[in-house]
């Protein structure tokens, strides 16, 4: 089991990495995080929702995404409440502090996941969330020590140094926690670490002095494009840095499912940006509005934010997208009788001849289908073959023109559907990216990126890179002899 000494150390990554080194050493691997905390979801093959990070997971373990390795997904829909999805579907909307006080009752839950999981592979490579040592959510935890006694899950300990502190941070955790947890952490990762190893020579030792700890890695800052789930990516951050090809992304209070815009990154002389404010969005070549897990909250922010005029104005002079809660914006209304996000209802942007009411169940299949034969900018999508994934539980109407064969809508160059992955094909992104070179009177000489391949090759960067700074003898004799 990897735990941390706080969110975003790199735990996620770390997972992925050890996933593909035992396949690539012959072992069958699969990921398990048995609570997860995230608005970045994914749907597999059965129609379960799970966290995007278990899927990107199993891909580098070479498995198709499974429900078994993610039972509890909590999506946020306030700063006090979420969603809660047990086994990939909808349990229902609990405030935390309800939350806390019924999570134990889904032990046999996890329990049952990983044990089915466990018989089908020879290792399981367990996840934590946030630190190892949150003191006051200790005596109800299912995450962290807490799910590796339930399994007597051997722990390596990961540190970020990049954020600075790192003694406090892997010292401070295990002098916070009990004496038999400190017996379960067999190694101590730490990660992110930019320059001359050699100078942390003697920080290594330290730590091995001082934790009683051997330390089983440092792992340097690691420069791959592997999707990441994390509220805290880097990738959300404001760039002032603009490409050839300009696209902003606008960074909704709830943004959801935000590497369905990576396949953009692939190509050179293309930025994406996310914008937070209207000062920040300029003069982009194409805008798109992401997904949202609170999209009347969302829209009420946009309006406020002087972003919904920004986009209006935009409008017809470049093409706008929207996906899934961003679709639902670009209509003309928003209603939520059944109190799936918060309620209420509010007027949409109005570029879209579409309504949407949502309804008490969720919406949830991977899907693949064509483009419609469709007008206006990106005219040049029509007839191309997409596949991705819904997750919704708002039912869109109206009688717009069709963009996808199975739904979604354009009016103009402004485009929306609830296809989660949209621009994942390589003939999708390259139509989008030439669309937009031609339009500022450029040619595009590139061509479109196998995103499959392209993350195949991302996962081998990654493990190579943490096997050279990892003790893999140390981690396979933890694994096997304890």
């Amino acid at each position: 089991m990897l735990q941390g000494t706080m969110s975003n150390v790199g735990k996620s990554l770390l997972t992925a990495a050890l996933c593909r080194i035992f396949r690539q050493d012959g072992y069958s691997a699969a990921p398990f995080k048995s609570q997860n905390m995230a608005l970045n979801s994914y749907i597999t093959a059965d129609g379960s929702e799970i966290g995007r990070a278990q899927a990107m997971q199993a891909e580098a373990a070479g498995l198709e995404p499974s429900v078994l390795m993610n039972p509890i997904l909590l999506k946020p829909t306030t700063d006090t409440g979420s969603q809660v999805i047990v086994n990939g579907k909808v349990r229902g909307n609990m405030r935390a502090a309800e939350y806390f006080r019924h999570k134990k009752e889904l032990i046999p839950d996890i329990l049952a996941a990983y044990r089915t999981l466990s018989e089908q592979h020879d290792i399981i490579v367990i996840e934590g969330a946030g630190s190892a040592a949150e003191l006051n959510l200790k005596a109800d935890d299912i995450v962290n020590m807490g799910m590796a006694k339930l399994v007597d899950a051997p722990v390596l300990l990961v540190g970020d140094i990049d954020r600075g502190g790192i003694f406090a941070q892997l010292l401070g955790t295990l002098m916070l926690i009990e004496q038999d947890e400190r017996e379960r952490i067999k190694g101590l990762i730490v990660n992110k670490f930019r320059g001359d190893k050699t100078i942390f020579s003697s920080g290594a030792d330290i730590l091995k002095q001082r934790g009683g700890v051997p330390v089983a890695g440092v792992v340097p800052y690691i420069r791959c494009d592997i999707e990441d789930e994390d509220s805290l990516s880097d990738k959300l951050g404001t760039r002032s840095v603009k490409g050839i090809i300009d696209i902003a992304v606008i960074r909704l209070p709830h943004i959801s499912n935000y590497t369905d815009f990576d396949a953009f990154l692939q190509y050179d002389g293309v930025s994406v940006r996310y914008v937070t404010k209207y000062t920040e969005l300029g003069e982009p070549d194409m805008i798109i509005i992401p997904g949202t897990k609170s999209t009347i909250s969302d829209m009420r922010w946009l309006r406020e934010s002087g972003l919904e005029a920004a986009i209006k104005r935009s409008a017809g002079k470049l093409p706008v997208f929207g996906i899934c809660g961003g679709y639902q914006m670009l209509g003309k209304k928003i209603a939520d009788p059944v109190n799936s996000e918060g309620g209420g209802e509010i007027e949409g942007a109005g570029l879209l001849d579409t309504a949407t009411v949502f309804v008490g169940q969720k919406h949830q299949t991977q899907t693949d289908g064509y483009f419609a034969e469709i007008g206006g900018m990106l005219s040049a999508l029509s007839g191309l073959h997409f596949s991705g994934y819904e997750i919704h539980m708002g039912e869109t109407s109206g009688n717009p023109e069709k963009l996808l064969d199975c739904g979604g809508a354009y009016s103009g160059s402004v485009y929306g559907c609830y296809i989660h992955g949209i621009f994942d094909e390589p003939q999708v992104s390259e139509a989008v990216v030439r669309t937009l070179y031609e339009r500022k009177g450029l040619h595009f000489d590139g061509t479109g990126i196998d995103r499959k391949v392209f993350k195949e090759k991302q996962f081998d960067i990654l493990a190579d890179e943490v096997r050279k700074n990892l003790d893999m003898e140390l981690i396979y004799r933890i694994i096997f002899q304890r």
